[in-house]
């Protein structure tokens, strides 16, 4: 496995070509003393459930996994908390305003992006619609190419495209039916 920061050479504050390897995280530059670390970036799933059980799935747009099923979410901007990222990126990519209920687990991935892997942390929120009659108005925005609402005991998870959103709904799916209050349910 190579360095995850060895396609940088040169060091981004002065420049020079002695942007080295100073442990398996970090390169170091022997000119200024500049350390840049590989760090996860924050990412957000929204887990959108509406008051008939349903959840909220998207279709990629773009690579990786274009084409499979999502759940709205997406990284998170300098500057912005998870929460406030989460509501976003949903509005972003479905026009629906969400109000997150609680936060569920959180789950490592890596992500494919300029011919870098990009390592996350993505973050699972149960939210609902802060307006369930909205509910009829999703639209697929962004970089999503469809919405659509799946009842949860229809949903696949080997059809979700990106790891850790396969691995976050078999591990929802596994709890079978979650409310607001946390109140599990093995039936309707």
């Amino acid at each position: 496995m190579s360095h995850p920061l060895s396609p940088f050479r040169f060091c981004p504050v002065c420049g020079a070509h002695a942007f080295a390897c100073h442990d398996a995280r970090s390169l170091r530059c022997a000119s200024c003393g500049f350390t840049l670390y590989a760090n996860a970036s924050a990412s957000t799933v929204a887990v959108i459930v509406d008051e008939a059980l349903r959840l909220l799935c998207v279709r990629r747009e773009r690579e990786p996994a274009r084409g499979t099923l999502d759940l709205p979410g997406g990284f998170v901007d300098p500057g912005e908390t998870l929460e406030a990222g989460c509501l976003r990126e949903v509005r972003e990519e479905t026009g629906l305003d969400v109000r997150v209920v609680r936060y569920l687990f959180s789950l490592t991935n890596v992500y494919p992006f300029s011919g870098l892997d990009v390592h996350t942390t993505d973050s699972f929120f149960l939210c609902r619609p802060t307006d369930p009659r909205a509910i009829a108005n999703v639209r697929a925005a962004d970089d999503a190419t469809d919405a659509q609402w799946v009842p949860l005991d229809a949903v696949q998870p080997a059809l979700f495209g990106l790891s850790s959103v396969r691995r976050g709904m078999e591990r929802l799916l596994a709890d079978r039916w979650w409310t607001e209050d946390g109140e599990r349910h093995h039936g309707r």
